[in-house]
């Protein structure tokens, strides 16, 4: 009879980090443009760079149960919980639709943010 044998996982340790090119950055305004929240509009609170998910306010409020400890109570806390990035899009500064969004290099070699609808730069609050 053959001895088990137990296979070793076949993930990458400490290999390359997988960060995704974003096209939101925290404080922008953004429209929901699918899944349950459809049409719904709210600031990005944060940017998740290596899960390509984004934090929006008002978005996809989940509840958590947490017990008391000694140092905070326990209860119900609501939170707006991560979306995928490809669910949002940017909303154009001139008319406030959705709109794609292209980058742009001015002659001092900065980059931004160029509505694809109106051709307006889209500045980045930071």
């Amino acid at each position: 009879m053959k001895p088990l044998v137990f296979r070793k996982n076949k993930r990458v340790r400490n290999g390359p980090v997988l960060r995704f090119k974003m096209h939101i950055s925290k404080g922008d305004t953004v429209r929901v443009i699918s899944g349950e929240a459809k049409g719904q509009e709210g600031t990005v609170l944060r940017v998740l760079r290596k899960a390509n998910r984004v934090v929006v306010d008002g978005i996809n409020v989940v509840k958590r149960h947490t017990k008391p400890t000694s140092e905070a109570e326990g209860g119900i806390i609501q939170f707006a919980a991560p979306i995928d990035a490809s669910n949002v899009m940017l909303l154009d500064p001139k008319s406030g639709d959705p709109t794609r969004v292209r980058r742009r290099k001015d002659k001092d070699g900065t980059v931004e943010r160029v509505s694809v609808k109106s051709g307006q730069p889209i500045p980045r609050k930071r």
